[in-house]
């Protein structure tokens, strides 16, 4: 099974709803096992900042499925929420991307791993480090944590705690 984290993210319509719905779609999924998952942040936009703030948070997880298939399922989740092809950098109901998968460092046409901007993201940083504080950057080796200095000025609105979030008990690999 492949140690994952996932970036999850929405912009548009009931925010926390749309990320309820995709947490809940990834956990009916066969060969697919939530371990744990940060708390919600609101967000600034970055890069295209007219538009509305994100609910962003990272799950981690477990799976038997390669990178790809892993794609095309989040692809999938995507446009069952109501997300439209070509929306990158736009207002979507939802965002699903692979942060990291295991300790690998792949590119392809489709996909890179880890996230080309995950180093660059506060809000993809900041909810991965809360669930796994010793990540480290498979390409540079470096610890994650590391590279929150640089990102400092990226504002984090304000921290919705994951109970209320997704009114579950939250699991973690310890336990």
């Amino acid at each position: 099974m492949a140690d994952i984290f996932l970036g999850m993210g929405s912009n548009q319509g009931d925010k926390i709803e749309n990320i309820r719905k995709a947490f809940d779609i990834l956990r009916s999924l066969e060969n697919f096992k939530i371990v744990s998952w940060s708390s919600l942040y609101e967000t600034e936009p970055v890069g295209v900042i007219d538009q509305p703030v994100f609910v962003n948070c990272v799950i981690r997880a477990e799976s038997s499925m390669d990178p790809h298939s892993l794609l095309s399922w989040l692809k999938t989740i995507e446009s069952r929420l109501g997300r439209e092809p070509n929306t990158h950098n736009r207002p979507r109901p939802i965002d699903l991307d692979i942060l990291l998968y295991d300790n690998i460092d792949m590119e392809s046409l489709e996909l890179t791993i880890p996230h080309t901007r995950l180093n660059s993201r506060r809000f993809a940083l900041e909810p991965l480090l809360e669930i796994e504080p010793s990540a480290i950057d498979p390409v540079s080796t470096r610890p994650l944590r590391e590279f929150l200095a640089d990102v400092e000025s990226q504002k984090l609105i304000k921290l919705i705690d994951y109970k209320e979030a997704f009114n579950v008990t939250r699991r973690t690999s310890e336990g």
